[in-house]
């Protein structure tokens, strides 16, 4: 019986070596070629590089969003920032915010990037928040109509924002692109100026992966971005040193069942005086709030007619308001106390603690005036 043929050692290695001599030409050739090849593979460079990171969002991410001109840059959460509590804690807090805010026009937020790119509930929210009316489309479909509300809306932000030092990090382009960090950045900073009620997370930073088009290739780097620092921080550009604590601070945080107490006694002191003008005030952080009945207050303890021209009778805006509470502030200097702790932004937005403050120390000086 004759033995089966041997196949010939050399006809695997040589196969192999033409293989690895097509392949390596047609690296050549494609490497040589990256305009042919840009939409598939930037489009597969995409998938791992842009997609990827943004996996846990429930947002469709389309083929087309990956591709990236020449030298264009984008940015994006890394994964692992997303799951910090911090992170999402902040990102509630803001959500719950803005619906409060809101809660008379009947909007509901529920994810940032897809609720606020558009500029439909930032118009909105900032109307509310600076009680004045912008002049822009209700509602826009088109691309172009929308970045030119959101345009209308940023500039209005920025002119309140730049005269006290902010830095802005936010552009019309980040925020109609969905950019979270973009977004995030700009709602701290609106909290902040308008003295939200809002407690935010303090220390808040995220890793954020940026993506670069360099010759025809995707380049990534990781970054840090912080987008809080302390809750103390609400002079803006945060250089002032941190407030020394005071006995509210301590009567807040160690002693809150003795606060109905001193609201209580704060409540017959302004009322001995305001009843001579037929004024009766039972909520003390609501009613002092349009600074009103503080500038009415100095003039019945200092015993003068406050001229009706140096302040708003009925203010209708958070700035009349915030002009209001200022004058009684003056008013207050001028009759020998210190500079309030408190901001004038402070007691409009309903804190209790800096309005407190504000009567606590009348309450010092004028609890024997008749």
């Amino acid at each position: 019986m004759s033995a089966a043929p041997v196949r010939s050692p050399t006809l695997r290695p040589h196969r192999m070596k033409k293989e690895e001599s097509f392949l390596g030409k047609l690296g050549g050739t494609l490497a040589r070629k990256k305009k042919a090849k840009e939409v598939s593979d930037l489009q597969e460079e995409g998938k791992n590089a842009i997609n990827a990171p943004m996996n846990p969002s429930t947002v469709d991410i389309h083929p087309e969003d990956t591709l990236l001109e020449e030298n264009e840059e984008r940015t994006m959460i890394d994964p692992n920032s997303k799951e910090d509590p911090k992170f999402k804690e902040l990102i509630k807090v803001l959500i719950d915010w803005i619906n409060d805010v809101l809660v008379e026009e009947r909007i509901i937020v529920k994810q940032l990037e897809e609720d606020l790119y558009d500029g439909q509930v930032l118009q909105k929210l900032l109307e509310k928040l600076a009680d004045r009316k912008l002049n822009v489309a209700e509602v826009t479909q088109s691309e172009i109509g929308q970045k030119q509300k959101l345009q209308t809306v940023l500039e209005a932000v920025h002119d309140l924002l730049r005269p006290h030092g902010w830095t802005i990090k936010w552009n019309v382009d980040s925020i109609h692109g969905k950019n979270l960090i973009s977004i995030l950045h700009l709602l701290v900073a609106l909290a902040m100026h308008f003295r939200a009620p809002i407690r935010l997370p303090e220390h808040v930073s995220v890793q954020v992966v940026v993506v670069r088009k360099r010759e025809g290739l995707l380049q990534t780097t990781h970054v840090s971005e912080e987008l809080t620092t302390t809750t103390e921080c609400f002079d803006f550009n945060c250089f002032s040193p941190k407030p020394e604590r005071d006995a509210f601070d301590t009567l807040f945080d160690h002693a809150p069942d003795k606060l109905s107490v001193v609201k209580k006694s704060l409540i017959t002191f302004v009322n001995k005086h305001l009843n001579k003008l037929n004024l009766e005030v039972t909520e003390l952080e609501t009613q002092f709030a349009d600074g009103v009945y503080l500038v009415l207050l100095m003039g019945l303890l200092e015993d003068y007619f406050v001229p009706l021209h140096n302040f708003y009778l009925t203010p209708e805006s958070f700035d009349q308001k915030v002009h209001n509470v200022s004058f009684a502030f003056e008013l207050m200097q001028d009759g020998g106390l210190k500079k309030p702790k408190a901001r004038p932004e402070d007691v409009v937005n309903l804190d209790l603690k800096s309005t407190l403050r504000v009567l606590y120390n009348l309450f010092t000086k004028y609890k024997n005036v008749e």
